[in-house]
């Protein structure tokens, strides 16, 4: 009979312990603001489509999120460092990353767009942009593609994309590469700029397959676990309501 109790009661501790595991919060770390994906509500409240869509995969995980919040140029750092368990901030999947980090499977694409001046005639396509004031947030694809592609433009790199915006808003820039999402949400309902050519999404060795979560490298068991509770939030619909709210398509 002892033998019983003793091994019901370890069971029962092992059990509360491994509840007590699994609603440990999840820290994430993010960048801010970089509307549609994140961004702050007038309460403070974070939110956009990435915050809800990895608050999603968080409930299947069984397990609170907490946001907490990162410059661009230390979000790597700052996982390795321990201050988070991972990273979901549109961060592309690229190898250059993949040598520090461990990232999850791709959940989305977020293609770049070219913004320009009114009455400017700098095109992307044909010319070299010998000259053009070329705003972008420093250590992003964007960044890293202007970079390759335009090295005699004037590149200017900004620690957040609203500095980039408030500058080509005050006409300092001639051109911004940026996020098309964020471009539709902060600049081109200005009636003084206007997109400029195509989307661009590649080439893959710039922007990678997509959008994933980052992790430490040793935390294989929570990125199969991450990968999971996204592939149910995307076959449950959850994925798909939360893209119409947010692109209304």
């Amino acid at each position: 009979m002892r033998k019983i109790l003793v091994t019901t009661t370890l069971s029962l501790a092992a059990l509360l312990g491994n509840a007590a595991q699994a609603a440990e919060p999840l820290r994430i770390g993010v960048d801010i603001p970089y509307a549609p994906y994140q961004y702050k509500l007038p309460d403070g409240t974070i939110t956009g489509f990435e915050v809800e869509l990895v608050g999603a995969a968080c409930e299947q995980m069984q397990r609170p999120c907490e946001w907490v919040e990162q410059a661009w140029d230390g979000i790597i750092p700052g996982l390795l460092a321990r201050k988070y368990d991972l990273i979901a901030s549109s961060m592309n999947i690229t190898q250059d990353r993949a040598r520090q980090v461990l990232f999850s499977a791709p959940y989305f694409q977020v293609p770049s767009v070219w913004v320009g001046q009114g009455g400017k005639s700098w095109d992307p396509v044909e010319g070299d942009l010998a000259g053009a004031a070329i705003g972008v947030q420093q250590g992003t694809i964007q960044d890293e593609y202007v970079t390759q592609f335009y090295p005699q433009a004037d590149i200017r790199r900004y620690g957040d994309s609203g500095a980039v915006v408030n500058d080509m808003k005050a006409q300092r820039l001639d051109l911004v590469f940026t996020a098309f999402p964020l471009a539709q949400e902060t600049l081109l309902d200005d009636p003084n700029v206007s997109r400029v050519g195509e989307l661009v999404t590649g080439p893959e060795s710039i922007y990678g397959p997509g959008i994933g979560a980052a992790f430490r490298q040793r935390d294989t068991a929570l990125v199969e676990e991450f990968n999971a509770a996204m592939a149910k939030v995307k076959a449950n619909g959850t994925y798909d309501t939360l893209h119409e709210k947010y692109f209304g398509e």
